[in-house]
């Protein structure tokens, strides 16, 4: 995908994704640039849950929502917090009728961000795929899981390290199809930098490393290295028993 670009700035982009060890792959990811707008690219992760089939469904139903409504987006008309609003909610819709209609139990998280024309960027998710924000090498800010250890580390009662191998770590508190509405949480971010990485990925690969390696990696190579050698360090590291594994990578690069 060649790299859109806007006055001051371009974004370079990259995707990586592997079935890991598991009998079918359930992850979906995409980097999508506006067709209209320069500037302008969304990153999108969808983790499908529920048998062989339901949870690839689910994922795809999210990145295919995701596609048409970004198609459709205009910033004079609305904001980013309203379009990922939209493909949240209207994803979850679909998913549970996909799920009316068939034998299954699909479900999928998201975690998906938004990067304006005007250095600005937007962030939803719901489960427990994540979006990183980092300034060069360090971690400004990442998004925090709707799952079952992450509201114990909110309690104290668990560190973030006891958290990564605890055995109900993949207990998620919140996600998309499910009988209730999705919980999702959002914020906006002004004043992006050149040098400024946004990423997102599922568990799969976000489980096998700490903040500290993601931002040497990100902030060392350029995305496509990047998202290679992630995959690749992910794949070693589950030692033959790793998750799906997605990302999306975007990065902030001086204009030549």
């Amino acid at each position: 995908m060649p790299p859109p670009t806007a006055v001051g700035f371009r974004l370079n982009a990259a995707t990586g994704t592997h079935r890991g060890d598991r009998a079918y792959q359930q992850d979906q990811v995409a980097v999508i640039a506006h067709p209209r707008i320069d500037g302008c690219v969304m990153g999108i992760v969808a983790d499908g849950m529920g048998g062989k089939s339901g949870g690839r469904k689910a994922a795809d139903q999210v990145i295919l929502t995701a596609r048409q409504l970004f198609e459709r987006y205009s910033p004079e008309d609305e904001s980013p917090a309203e379009l990922l609003g939209q493909i949240t909610s209207e994803a979850h819709l679909m998913i549970k009728l996909t799920a009316i209609s068939a034998e299954e139990e699909p479900h999928s998280t998201i975690a998906s961000f938004v990067v304006s024309s005007d250095r600005s960027a937007y962030w939803i998710h719901s489960g427990d795929s994540r979006i990183y924000w980092f300034r060069g090498a360090r971690l400004v800010k990442r998004s925090l899981d709707h799952s079952y250890v992450q509201r114990l580390v909110d309690e104290g009662q668990l560190t973030e390290a006891e958290a990564s191998t605890h055995p109900q770590s993949n207990l998620l508190t919140a996600c998309l199809g499910t009988v209730q509405d999705p919980t999702s949480s959002s914020e906006r971010f002004e004043g992006l930098e050149v040098g400024d990485t946004l990423m997102c990925c599922s568990d799969g690969l976000w489980h096998y490393f700490t903040p500290q390696e993601l931002g040497s990696v990100l902030y060392s190579l350029p995305p496509r290295e990047a998202a290679e050698l992630l995959v690749s360090k992910a794949r070693q590291r589950a030692r033959g028993g790793g998750d799906n594994l997605s990302i999306a990578i975007v990065k902030l690069e001086n204009l030549d």
